[in-house]
């Protein structure tokens, strides 16, 4: 499914056919034949991805108990117990990331963890990890200050490999050495 065309869609619906349209996913996502089905394809200790809509990005769990509506996981990264419904579950590895035609980041683009740069009010480049999303901008730590940034302000960073030849230029820092961790 191509998210991207989906939401150039609905950014051209009104407020009432979106609303319509809610009602309608909302009957889908609570119907028990559908629940059933997902449910029956999930056993205890199975490895799973869910998808966290607060950091617009896919946790990786385990699933510690099946219940009626909702199965009870726990997160891989920090150990943390969370009661999701069955819907949240990524059961087909579908990639949920969404681009946007106009190639500028906003609120559905960038997820938590991300890496993005951004110009500051005195033109200096700055280079940080997206560690909020709010409706208008997006907060993002360069070292140890928490940033409050437009989301029309920031460029994603494409970070690679530089292997054991270095591909830097004489003088100029690397970008690991602007976050300090060089």
């Amino acid at each position: 499914m191509n998210y991207s065309q989906i939401l150039e869609a609905l950014n051209k619906a009104s407020l009432f056919e979106l609303y319509r349209l809610q009602q309608a996913i909302r009957r889908s996502l609570e119907d028990p034949a559908r629940i059933r089905q997902i449910k029956n394809s999930l056993r205890v200790g199975q490895d799973i991805e869910y998808f966290e809509a607060e950091d617009n990005r896919l946790i990786e769990a385990s699933i510690v108990e099946l219940k009626r509506t909702k199965v009870l996981v726990k997160n891989r990264h920090d150990g943390a117990l969370w009661n999701i419904p069955f819907y949240f579950i990524n059961l087909d590895r579908a990639d949920v990331a969404i681009s946007n035609p106009t190639g500028k980041l906003d609120r559905n683009t960038l997820k938590i963890g991300d890496r993005v740069a951004f110009k500051d009010r005195k033109g200096n480049e700055q280079f940080g990890e997206v560690i909020k999303l709010n409706p208008k901008t997006a907060g993002v730590l360069v070292g140890t200050i928490r940033w409050k940034v437009s989301y029309g302000l920031l460029s994603s960073i494409i970070e690679g490999e530089l292997g054991r030849e270095s591909n830097v230029i004489e003088g100029q820092p690397t970008h690991g050495q602007l976050l300090g961790k060089e």
